[in-house]
């Protein structure tokens, strides 16, 4: 689907450059486009080793495992399931943790593992269950501390004040974060509470 967005963007432009008559431009920006593609990519690995790196060092030092336990109350209330049985508990907040310090990459392999740990007690196996599209969710719309990847974007693009956005970052990810809990809880609360009616009728 990306390719072929791509493909007609790029045909809208040498359309719309032959008509206006600026080909010229047109063909001076592939070349300049393609350079800056590879001077933001290689940025953004640098970036992303970084944060990677310092992922492991804060693993080891022990403070996921602690942020994850000062989390645990609270996403608790949200996977009742997953720390009821311990399966995927751990994964939870690992990933969750992660979101928080802004390493997407690092969340997501953990988001996977907590996956296949909670459909080991999912009911139905051939759908996701509550929790699991939470989970989904919520990796997607995490709160985010540290935008790492976006201050990457922002430093590449030659920003003087990258740390300009943290603020709203802050603001719309936690926003975005409440909403996500509260739309996939709202099905459950009234899935869970129409299996109680069900049992004294």
């Amino acid at each position: 689907m990306l390719g072929k967005i791509f493909g007609i963007l790029c045909l809208v432009a040498l359309v719309f450059g032959g008509i206006c008559g600026n080909m010229t431009d047109v063909a001076n920006a592939i070349p300049d486009g393609a350079a800056r593609a590879v001077e933001v990519t290689i940025s953004l690995c640098g970036m992303m080793c970084l944060w990677c790196g310092l992922m492991e060092v804060l693993a080891d030092a022990g403070v996921i495992r602690r942020l994850s336990r000062l989390l645990s109350p609270f996403l608790r209330r949200f996977f009742p399931n997953a720390y009821r049985t311990g399966e995927g508990a751990e994964e939870i907040s690992a990933a969750i943790s992660a979101n928080l310090l802004g390493i997407g990459n690092a969340a997501t392999p953990l988001a996977l593992r907590a996956m296949e740990q909670m459909q080991k007690h999912n009911p139905d196996p051939t759908r996701a269950d509550g929790e699991q599209i939470t989970l989904a969710v919520l990796n997607t719309a995490s709160v985010t501390l540290i935008p790492a990847n976006l201050l990457a974007l922002r430093r590449a693009a030659g920003s003087s004040d990258p740390f300009a956005i943290m603020i709203p970052v802050w603001l719309t990810s936690c926003l975005c974060a409440a909403m996500a809990l509260l739309l996939t809880s709202i099905p459950r609360f009234f899935s869970k509470k129409g299996r109680r009616t069900q049992k004294r009728k």
